[in-house]
């Protein structure tokens, strides 16, 4: 399973979309509550502030937009041992599939929640349209967990603080 970012062709409009989630099943629910999602598969992340702007229907756990300046985010956990077994720097690099002309800006290990976690910037095209990435992956005791930020260069700067808040109050998944 693959996951993939997606920029539209439209100028300066940025999507996250077509991303796969793992392990919902019929009956799970999630819900936002005071600006924190709390997820059915057992974690929870605040949202950084009202500019982010829920996006219902997707495939993640969540999906954030903003408008101005344009950019998105998600989180995403997918419970799957097989997914669990595999190195953090190569689920990074998977959340990446699906851009060309790619250029690794930065490369590096964070801790989120006590646990390590591959962090990326990555900067590519996706359909034509310039886009840079900003990619956090860690490993639950039972999930592996997700989190991306995606926007058009120019605008890429602005939401890495509020990416950075969003993946730093992950709390959740303790088995």
């Amino acid at each position: 399973m693959s996951r993939r970012i997606w920029a539209g062709p439209m100028a300066r409009t940025v999507v996250v979309g077509a991303l796969v989630a793992g392990c919902a099943s019929g009956g799970e629910t999630s819900r936002v509550d005071d600006g924190t999602f709390t997820s059915s598969k057992g974690y929870r992340v605040g949202i950084p502030h009202d500019a982010w702007q829920v996006e219902r229907g997707g495939k993640a756990d969540l999906e954030l937009k903003r408008t101005a300046p344009p950019g998105g985010m998600l989180v995403d956990a997918t419970c799957d041992a097989a997914r669990l077994g595999q190195p953090l720097p190569v689920l990074a690099r998977h959340l990446t599939f699906g851009l060309t002309e790619r250029q690794t800006l930065e490369s590096d290990t964070w801790t989120v929640a006590g646990r390590p976690a591959a962090h990326r910037v990555v900067q590519g095209e996706r359909d034509g349209a310039p886009v840079t990435v900003e990619a956090v992956v860690l490993k639950g005791q039972r999930c592996v967990h997700d989190f991306l930020y995606v926007a058009p260069p120019p605008d890429f700067e602005s939401g890495r603080r509020d990416f950075k808040l969003l993946v730093e109050s992950f709390a959740g998944d303790s088995g």
